[in-house]
């Protein structure tokens, strides 16, 4: 099963991820419950692909922002209120905050398992594969190639910080950091022109066609698998008033 999951065509994969948050995002802030059949359909995924715990631990810290803003929803939102220790908050805002958080967690959960099952490359071959505008794919091997090479440059200008005795310790800090960050980024627009500059005199006449292999039509029922039996939990809830 695992050799399956790995070997379908990263076209298949990506199709399938879209498929199957569409079915997790179509299902109403109110039926909650219906998400359980989705996580049940994703952990079959998860552990027929073998993919580590640690990895979607680690993908998860993406997330991050969308709990934030999810935390705060209950205070800002309007409508009937109710006391959660002592606190008043939005019944609606506590609905919203609840689906938010389960549809970004399930969603994060199935892009880092594709991200798992799938080389960068072959998933770049992919979106040419589905036509994604070419200049976007153009855009991600880019910065797949680069991320490497900013990141070094990052750390080293945290060395030269603390060589200078800079610590991050307070909000005071917080300038600083800003600073470099835009130091950064104008560094990297710099390199990536110099790069592109490159390209043209070699020869560079803009991005390519379709790469990677087509896929059947037995890869493509397999993977259809995953965002049917996903639609397929939606539909019959909500037809069933299940979570209502």
């Amino acid at each position: 099963m695992e050799r399956l999951v790995r070997r379908l065509p990263a076209q298949v994969k990506v199709a399938a991820l879209v498929g199957f948050a569409l079915a997790v995002v179509a299902v109403p802030r109110d039926a909650l419950a219906l998400h359980a059949g989705h996580a049940v359909l994703l952990a079959a995924v998860v552990l027929a692909a073998r993919v580590p715990g640690r990895a979607l631990a680690r993908g998860l810290t993406v997330e991050v922002p969308f709990v934030a803003f999810a935390l705060f929803l209950p205070f800002v939102a309007t409508g009937p209120r109710v006391e959660v220790l002592g606190v008043s908050l939005a019944q609606a805002g506590l609905a919203g905050a609840a689906s938010l958080l389960v549809k970004a967690t399930l969603g994060m959960l199935a892009a880092v398992t594709l991200a798992s099952v799938t080389r960068p490359a072959e998933l770049l071959d992919g979106l040419r594969r589905l036509r994604i505008p070419a200049q976007l794919v153009e855009i991600g091997a880019f910065m797949l190639r680069y991320v490497e090479v900013v990141g070094d440059e990052w750390r080293r200008m945290g060395v030269a910080r603390a060589a200078r005795g800079f610590v991050a310790a307070s909000p005071a800090a917080w300038p600083a950091l800003s600073r470099s960050v835009g130091a950064l980024f104008l560094r990297a627009y710099e390199r990536g022109e110099r790069v592109h500059l490159a390209r043209l005199a070699r020869g560079y006449a803009g991005p390519t066609g379709a790469g990677g292999v087509p896929a059947t039509a037995a890869q493509w029922c397999a993977g259809a698998a995953l965002p049917a039996a996903a639609a397929l939990v939606s539909a019959t809830g909500l037809l069933g008033g299940w979570g209502a």
